[in-house]
């Protein structure tokens, strides 16, 4: 926003905000993908098994889980340990024992022919897929305050081990799948890549292949929890500045953000079913936002130091910077282009979230200026006359608590009744008469058995009778309330009176008052 303005940060919030989600849907659905390639014969509950992980994540952040270095870090070591012991085992197998492939991918006799034809196509997709194994790369610059001092250095450091990490494993899988025979297939009842190379390394249906492919599902799962931390905190941020509802700034009891992460968990979820919980289909509209980020963060650093200009050594950072930016936008261009159309829904949600946050940020501003009280103006003490009016269905305590309630903040108290049966509103009007002396009660006939409408009739009447020179009254409709005794029985009640209030809400001149009634009172 310091570099840019106002749409460049709104547009990478949103390209944030779809990472987030897709980083969700995509872990979720290749920790399934790994529990299936395992257990084949979960393939066809895929589906059901990502959104129900969803859901366990999503209950256990509402209930408050936390991140706690000590437990994220031990599935990580044992996968990153089984995944490096696996490359070597699998390498000694190929180098010394001259273990050959178990299968061969067939090549067709024309395939000479279209080689060229076809090549760049390939080598655009293995870029753009290759490319996405960078995303999360990102969590540990955003992530920098939380590590020891020197953060910066340290986060360096980090950085740098995850980076030798990334290759050591992606070459050495690579190298293994290749030696092996090993291909990908975009169907779901297919196994991964990296559970074939297991399989052939530690042996199918082994304890340690089990174990290596539990390992990889947790760590996904893991990854899938950070953007319950993420997502929410962004919407928070985003809900404070005025660009989102403010409920999503909101802690629940737990201290967490319950409405960000519900919503992330919804969309998430709706994502899994919609593809069929197959990551091919996920991990174009993951990669869209992310490389969208990073170019704009890239970008946006190019601005700070042609800003600044200082300390020494900026123009070697500035360098890298613009190399970084361009290699990012050229990643982001050939995702969008070799990944359509599902990269295009990305494209054209980013302007369409953009445009919801000006929109909220303009109703609350409009909201604000409407509301404000300009600091020069002395607000004298009010001088208008209250009356109070009670709707009710007969006598009895709530009406009685209700009536009493009008009294204490005015002395113009009327009760009104609408009903179809004269004979029943006399025979009520002489016992009110009686209990309650001194509040008149208002019959008003409604021979269609509506209740709302006329009730509002009787309202305008009171209004349209004030005389025209005199200051319109404020009308206080005061609702007696039964407090249903459980959640279920709520749905028996005071329906009537919520009728009334949504007819009412909004009215001028007019105020409304829900009067509670308990039992026992």
């Amino acid at each position: 926003k310091r570099n840019f303005g106002r749409t460049a940060s709104l547009i990478a919030a949103s390209a944030l905000l779809i990472d987030y989600v897709m980083t969700v849907a995509v872990s979720t659905s290749s920790a399934v993908e790994q529990i299936t390639s395992a257990v084949p014969l979960l393939i066809d509950e895929r589906v059901l098994i990502g959104v129900a992980a969803i859901a366990l994540i999503t209950i256990g952040n509402l209930r408050g889980i936390r991140e706690a270095g000590n437990i994220f870090a031990v599935p990580t070591y044992l996968f990153v340990g089984s995944a490096l012991l696996m490359i070597a085992i699998g390498t000694f197998r190929i180098v010394v024992g001259g273990e050959h492939p178990g299968f061969a991918p067939e090549v067709g006799a024309g395939a000479g022919t279209t080689f060229e034809s076809v090549s760049l196509l390939l080598i655009l997709r293995a870029f753009a897929g290759g490319a996405v194994a960078l995303t999360g790369t990102e969590a540990i610059a955003t992530g920098v305050p939380a590590f020891q001092p020197p953060e910066a250095r340290n986060a360096a450091i980090t950085l740098a081990v995850m980076a030798a990490l990334l290759g050591v494993l992606f070459i050495g899988i690579t190298f293994l799948a290749v030696n092996f025979g090993i291909t990908h297939i975009d169907l779901p009842e297919k196994q991964t890549v990296i559970s074939q190379v297991a399989a052939r390394v530690y042996g199918a249906g082994s304890i340690p292949f089990f174990l290596f492919q539990a390992f990889t599902a947790v760590l996904l799962f893991l990854a899938a929890n950070t953007s319950f931390n993420a997502f929410p905190r962004l919407l928070a941020i985003l809900a404070g500045d005025g660009y989102m509802p403010s409920q999503f700034g909101l802690r629940g009891d737990r201290l967490a953000f319950s409405y960000g992460i519900i919503v992330l968990a919804t969309v998430a979820a709706s994502l899994v079913v919609i593809f069929q919980g197959e990551t091919h289909l996920l991990i174009p509209l993951y990669a869209v936002g992310v490389f969208i980020d990073f170019t704009i963060s890239q970008a946006g650093m190019i601005r700070h130091w042609l800003r600044e200009r200082s300390p020494r050594g900026w123009r070697r950072r500035l360098a890298i910077n613009a190399f970084g930016c361009v290699l990012t936008a050229i990643v982001a261009v050939v995702v969008t282009s070799v990944k359509a159309p599902q990269s295009l829904i990305v494209l054209a949600l980013i302007p369409v979230l953009v445009s919801l946050m000006r929109f909220i940020r303009r109703e609350y501003d409009a909201q604000v200026d409407e509301l404000a009280v300009r600091p020069e103006v002395v607000i004298p003490g009010p001088h208008r006359e209250q009356r109070v009016v009670v709707p009710v269905n007969g006598i009895n305590r709530a009406v009685v608590q209700a009536v009493n309630f009008g009294r204490t903040i005015a002395k113009d108290v009327r009760a009104v009744y609408v009903t179809d049966d004269s004979e029943d509103a006399e025979a009520l009007r002489a016992r009110w008469e009686h209990q309650l002396p001194g509040v008149p009660l208002v019959i008003v006939e409604s021979p269609y058995r509506a209740v709302v409408t006329p009730i509002v009739a009787y309202l305008d009447v009171l209004d349209q009778a004030w005389p025209p020179d005199r200051d319109a009254p404020i009308t206080i409709v005061v609702l007696p309330e039964y407090v249903a005794r459980h959640w279920w029985d709520r749905v028996l009640y005071n329906q009537t009176a919520k009728r009334l209030k949504a007819a009412l809400v909004g009215r001028e001149h007019t105020v409304i008052a829900d009067v509670p009634y308990r039992r026992g009172h």
